[in-house]
């Protein structure tokens, strides 16, 4: 098969059980029904035949994926792991949930479908995400009694943490404290903000100058490598791009994907098909279609016009935008469509945080040189000793049989 592999963001539910104020998803109470989950497991399938791929990662969100339930979750997942083998197929299962809903119910699913693993969300300090009753100081506090309960199941977590204007004031050594020292943390990610929801109603509130934004991530990149780097730490998308500019194997986020539309798209509760899920449930001039009602997933995605905006927008970066004359193009590609369409109302311009992903990787270029410096250091000391052991060996084996002559 080709080794590709094609990503599915799954919402069965857009309802959600708390109210962050800078969600940008429109809910509604429908969830998909275990009656549907044959057919949409085998649109899947019958899409990996078609473009001969072997795996399909499953990205279960929301709305919130834990009001489904944990039954109905090791039922989809036994049911999709069933039919994915028995048509030579893999599906692999991660779960993003804000874990408010979690309980010692949820083990079991969690070890077999999802490998023992979740990944959440929590913002420092948190003062937009809040539940119905209690606001952001009651939010953070269950939070993260759960995440404790989590991981004294054995449960691992990683949490990924939105930025927002209180994030830089406090600044990067205290954020990176509250997540890796804190709440003891070896995972986490770091995500820069966009205004969700129709282009006409941007977010201003939540905006965030790019300077100011610039300086805090390249003082949280420096932070982690003296910090966190060596011990162990994983901090994205910081270390995906120190694997990038050392030579290793780098996954790098979506949002810098060569083109997004070619590795992975959102599919809702009720079958609607677009590129993620931001698009999914903010834009529906942008669905490519319905799962549920058009047999064809493969042609689905090569005939929709709204998809094909996706595919032609790195072409329309480099003919129109100054993207070919940058050094980082081939990490960035224009970066996210989504957060350029929210902001500005067209895909077809690059990410409105271009300077600061510029900052970004000529900081983790900067590292890099450093840790590939050192480790020649290292090489070449280990060489050394190697090369002063090897003459000690021979001399002491000259020695050895010049006494042996003697003795003779």
């Amino acid at each position: 098969m080709s080794g590709r592999v094609f990503s599915v963001i799954l919402l069965p539910t857009s309802e959600c059980n708390v109210a962050c104020d800078y969600c940008f998803e429109h809910k509604e109470p429908h969830r998909l029904s275990s009656v549907l989950v044959p057919l949409l497991t085998r649109r899947l399938l019958d899409h990996l035949e078609h473009e001969d791929i072997e795996e399909c990662e499953i990205y279960w969100q929301g709305g919130e994926a834990m009001i489904m339930g944990p039954a109905w979750f090791a039922d989809a997942g036994k049911l999709m792991d069933s039919a994915a083998a028995a048509r030579g197929r893999r599906f692999t299962h991660y779960l993003q949930t804000n874990l408010i809903s979690y309980s010692p119910t949820w083990n079991d699913v969690l070890r077999t479908m999802f490998s023992g693993s979740l990944g959440t969300s929590m913002d420092y300090p948190n003062v937009h995400r809040k539940l119905f009753k209690g606001g952001a100081e009651a939010y953070t506090e269950l939070w993260t009694r759960r995440l404790h309960e989590a991981r004294a199941a054995g449960i691992e977590v990683d949490v990924i943490a939105v930025l927002h204007q209180a994030s830089l004031d406090a600044g990067p050594e205290r954020f990176y404290r509250y997540f890796a020292d804190e709440l003891g943390l070896d995972n986490f990610q770091v995500n820069t903000p966009f205004p969700g929801g129709p282009a006409s109603k941007v977010e201003g509130g939540f905006h965030l100058d790019n300077d100011e934004l610039a300086k805090f991530l390249a003082g949280l990149f420096d932070v982690w490598i003296e910090r966190g780097y060596a011990s162990g730490v994983s901090l994205g998308p910081f270390d995906a791009l120190i694997h990038h500019f050392t030579g290793a194997p780098a996954r790098l986020p979506c949002i810098w994907k060569e083109n997004c539309s070619n590795q992975f798209i959102s599919v809702d509760s009720k079958g609607t098909v677009a590129q993620c899920d931001c698009w999914v449930t903010s834009y529906p001039e942008s669905f490519f279609g319905n799962m549920f009602r058009e047999p064809d997933l493969t042609r689905m995605l090569r005939e929709s016009p709204a998809r094909r905006e996706f595919v032609e927008r790195p072409k329309h970066l480099v003919e129109h935008e100054d993207c070919l004359s940058c050094r980082y193009l081939s990490i960035c590609h224009g970066g996210c469509p989504v957060r350029t369409y929210s902001a500005l109302g067209t895909m077809l311009a690059k990410d409105p945080y271009c300077e600061v992903y510029k900052a970004v990787f000529g900081r983790a270029e900067t590292h890099a040189r450093k840790i590939l410096r050192s480790r020649l250091v290292t090489d070449v000391d280990r060489s050394a000793k190697l090369e002063m052991k090897r003459d000690q060996t021979i001399r002491m084996g000259n020695i050895v049989g010049s006494c042996e002559t003697k003795v003779q």
